[in-house]
C-alpha cells in the first residue's frame, strides 16, 4: 500500500492528555538551575552552530532578496540582522535571520523529531530577547524550552507528518519559536497555552521541494520563526488559542499526521531533554544522508576513483525512500537532498582533500556542473537495507555504501555512528573551529575569536548585545 496516497486511517481511541497545557506549564515555569549540567553545557555550543550557519547563508542570493525586503519595514526596528547594523521589527528580524542560518541544510537536527529547531527557536528567541531585555541566562533557558517544545511535538507525530506531505522544521518549529518567546516575554501558563495554539494555527510547510525542487525550502525556518514571534506578541495582546490545539479531535497533530502519541510529548517532561539527542552536521546536507557521504570517503580515501565504478548501491532506511533519493537532482536544493548525489561529490572530492572531508554548499553549486559528478549519481541507486532500517535510532542513521567496480570487484562500507551525532560528536572545540573557518575571512580572527568569547559565556552576559557586535 502506498503510504502517501493511500486513505487517511480510522485512529484507535487515544488517552486523554492535555498536551497543550503541560507543555505551556513546562514553558513558562522552567528553572534554568533544574537543567542537567550537561544540557546547560550543549545550549551554547548550539548558538555559535546557529551563527556559524548564517555567516555562511548571509550573502546568499535568497538571504539577501528577503533582507531587501524588510529592512525598510517601516514598523518599529527593534532587532539587529545577524552580522549587520540594520535593524528590522522582530518578527522581520526572526524571518531574515532565520532564513540566513536555516536555509543551507547545515544546520542541528533531531533525527526522531525530524526537526531543525535551532534555526527556527535561536533567531526567534534573540530577537525577542533584545526587544524584552533578557540576560544570558533567560535567553538560554527560554530557547531549551522551545527545543523541548518542538522536538516533543515532532517525536509524537512523526514519521507519519513527513510521509503526508509536511516538513517538521516549519510546522513544529512554530511551536518552540512561541514556546522560547513566550518565556522571554514572561507571559503566564495560560498565555503560554494561547501562544501554542495561536503557533498551532500558524504552522505551515509543505515537502513538494524533495520532488520539484524549487526555494521555498530555504525560508521555512525564517518564517515558522516569524510566526512563533507573532503567536506569543498576539497571546501577550490577549488574542486567544485553542486550550487544546496540538491534542484536540480536530487540532494541530491529528490535521497533520496519521498518528499521534500524546504521552511523547509530556512524558517525564522536565526530567528528560531531548534536546541532549541533537545532530550537528559536517556536510550541508540532510541528517540522514551523513552516514552515506561518510561511508564514500572512506571508500575514496582507500583508493577507490570515480573512473573504476560501474554503479554503486546505497543501503538506507525506507523512510528516506522518495524524499532523499532521486539520483538526478534538478537544481541545487535538490542537490542538498540528494542522497546518491552527495555520495557522487564524496567519491569526486575525499581523495582530494586531506583530513575529513566537509562537502559545504559551495561544493554542491559547483559540484552541480561537473558531469562527473552528475554522471556517477545516475549509476548510484538508494535501496532499503534491513541493517540501516534494525539500527536506526533517536540519535542517528546509519548507512551502506557499495560500489561495484568495472572490473568486477565489489568494495563496501558501513557507518553507524556518522560525526556529529550524540555518540560521535562534533566537539565544542570542533564547532568554534568549524565557526572561525567561516567567518574569519569576512570578519577577521580577532573579531571571531572576541565574539566566541562572549558567546561561550552568554550564561553570564547581562544582554544579548554583544552577540550582535560581529559586522560585515
Amino acid at each position: 500500500m502506498n503510504t502517501l496516497t493511500s486513505p487517511i486511517k480510522v485512529r484507535p481511541p487515544q488517552p486523554s492528555v492535555a498536551v497543550t497545557a503541560q507543555l505551556a506549564a513546562f514553558v513558562a515555569n522552567l528553572q534554568w538551575t533544574d537543567v542537567p549540567a550537561h544540557v546547560r553545557a550543549l545550549m551554547p555550543i548550539l548558538m555559535v552552530d546557529v551563527f556559524r550557519a548564517a555567516a555562511a547563508g548571509r550573502e546568499r542570493a535568497w538571504t539577501q532578496k528577503v533582507t531587501a525586503l524588510y529592512q525598510h519595514h517601516t514598523s518599529d526596528k527593534q532587532a539587529s540582522l545577524f552580522f549587520s547594523d540594520q535593524a528590522v521589527d522582530v518578527a522581520k528580524a526572526a524571518f531574515v535571520n532565520g532564513v540566513a542560518c536555516g536555509s543551507l541544510d547545515w544546520d542541528d537536527s533531531h533525527v526522531a523529531a525530524i526537526i531543525h529547531p535551532g534555526v527556527v527557536i535561536w533567531p526567534a528567541a534573540l530577537a525577542m530577547a533584545q526587544l524584552t531585555g533578557a540576560n544570558g541566562r533567560e535567553l538560554l533557558t527560554a530557547v531549551l524550552a522551545g527545543y523541548e517544545t518542538a522536538i516533543r511535538i515532532g517525536m509524537s507525530i512523526q514519521p507519519e507528518h513527513s510521509l503526508r506531505g509536511f516538513q517538521g522544521t516549519p510546522t513544529c518549529g512554530a511551536f518552540g519559536a512561541a514556546a522560547a518567546c513566550a518565556r522571554l516575554l514572561k507571559l503566564s501558563t495560560e498565555q503560554t497555552r494561547d501562544a501554542l495554539g495561536i503557533a498551532a494555527t500558524f504552522a505551515c510547510g509543505l515537502s513538494q521541494f524533495f520532488v520539484s525542487g524549487s526555494d521555498i525550502k530555504r525560508f521555512h525556518a525564517g518564517k515558522a520563526a516569524a510566526n512563533g514571534v507573532e503567536a506569543a506578541l498576539l497571546a501577550q495582546a490577549g488574542l486567544t488559542g485553542p486550550h487544546d490545539a496540538i491534542e484536540g479531535v480536530q487540532g494541530f497533530a491529528r490535521a497533520f499526521s496519521d498518528r499521534f502519541d500524546p504521552v511523547v510529548c509530556v512524558d517525564h517532561l522536565g526530567s528528560v531533554f531531548h534536546t541532549q539527542l541533537i545532530s550537528l552536521k559536517p556536510h550541508a546536507g540532510s541528517v540522514r544522508m551523513q552516514s552515506a557521504i561518510e561511508a564514500a570517503a572512506v571508500l575514496a580515501k582507500q583508493g577507490i576513483s570515480m573512473a573504476s565504478i560501474a554503479s554503486i548501491d546505497v543501503g538506507v532506511h525506507p523512510a528516506m525512500v522518495g524524499k532523499l533519493t532521486a539520483n538526478r537532482p534538478v537544481d541545487n536544493q535538490q542537490a542538498q537532498l540528494s542522497t546518491p548525489f552527495a555520495v557522487a561529490m564524496a567519491f569526486a572530492l575525499a581523495g582530494q582533500r586531506e583530513g575529513p572531508l566537509t562537502l559545504s554548499i559551495d561544493d554542491f553549486e559547483q559540484s552541480m556542473q561537473d558531469e562527473r559528478i552528475r554522471d556517477l549519481s545516475a549509476r548510484t541507486t538508494c535501496l532499503v537495507d534491513s541493517d540501516v532500517e534494525r539500527l536506526t535510532t533517536a540519535e542517528a542513521v546509519p548507512a551502506r555504501v557499495t560500489c561495484h567496480l568495472k572490473d568486477g570487484r565489489v568494495h563496501s562500507h558501513f557507518i553507524e555512528h556518522p560525526k556529529g551525532c550524540p555518540r560521535n560528536p562534533i566537539t565544542s572545540d570542533e564547532v568554534s573551529q568549524r565557526f572561525q573557518a567561516l567567518a574569519s575571512p569576512t570578519f577577521g580572527t580577532a573579531a571571531c575569536d572576541a565574539w566566541l568569547s562572549q558567546a561561550r559565556q552568554i550564561e553570564q552576559l547581562a544582554s544579548v548585545a554583544p552577540l550582535f557586535t560581529l559586522r560585515a
